[in-house]
């Protein structure tokens, strides 16, 4: 057992509770439905994803927990992206204070249904490709993934982020916070640019890869 990463692990798992915790229920005032819900969709799965991984696949989970970029592009990405996670749970937060916004029941479960097809999406990714990592780079031996859902889009992981991270807000019962968080495929887009240009120089096949599956995010679309 590789008692590094197990407390690695933990310690990111119990740190995100906090984190979310003082973001969301602290401009609230209280531990109102949304998000608690938030924290079982959230958390419940992600101990449950984190216990697969470092059982079946410690390397790999070792990959998503390291945050550490080097460019300064992607620097600016994660930096961004922390600002409008930030900025969305509090405004969520204190949303359900001061009663800005209402969202319908039917929407928050929809919204529900939505955040845990994307969790699933998320972990099938991590299944088809070994060399997911959170920050961007080729890794020895790396080649390209093409089946599953490779072969429908280039990047199925980011499709599932935004797809989840476009439901939180909703379950949170915020339409001021969805509208912060529609900031995040902006910034997602942004990334996807800076690392195919990465993967066009640096992943042999990756060009070959582009020819066939033309679609970056969305089928069809872009």
């Amino acid at each position: 057992m590789d008692s590094k990463l197990l407390f690695q692990a933990i310690f990111k798992f119990i740190a995100g509770i906090i984190l979310i915790g003082v973001l969301v229920f602290l401009p609230a005032g209280t531990f109102y439905f949304g998000g608690v819900l938030l924290c079982g969709l959230l958390f419940i799965p992600m101990l449950v994803l984190g216990g697969i991984l470092f059982v079946k696949s410690p390397k790999l989970l070792q990959k998503r927990l390291d945050s550490k970029e080097k460019a300064v592009t992607q620097k600016g990405v994660v930096f961004a992206s922390a600002m409008i996670f930030t900025a969305g749970f509090v405004i969520a937060g204190l949303d359900c204070r001061f009663s800005w916004s209402i969202v319908p029941a039917w929407i928050v479960i929809t919204a529900s249904v939505l955040f845990l097809i994307s969790y699933g999406l998320y972990a099938e990714v991590m299944r088809e490709n070994a060399y997911l990592s959170r920050t961007i780079s080729v890794q020895e031996g790396q080649k390209v993934v093409d089946t599953g859902l490779y072969g429908i889009i280039r990047h199925p992981m980011y499709a599932a982020t935004i797809l989840m991270f476009l439901s939180i807000p909703l379950i949170l019962g915020s339409w001021y916070a969805f509208f912060v968080f529609l900031l995040y495929p902006i910034v997602i887009i942004v990334r996807i640019i800076y690392e195919e240009k990465v993967l066009d120089n640096e992943l042999h096949g990756y060009l070959e890869y582009k020819k066939r599956v033309r679609y970056r995010i969305i089928p069809f679309l872009w």
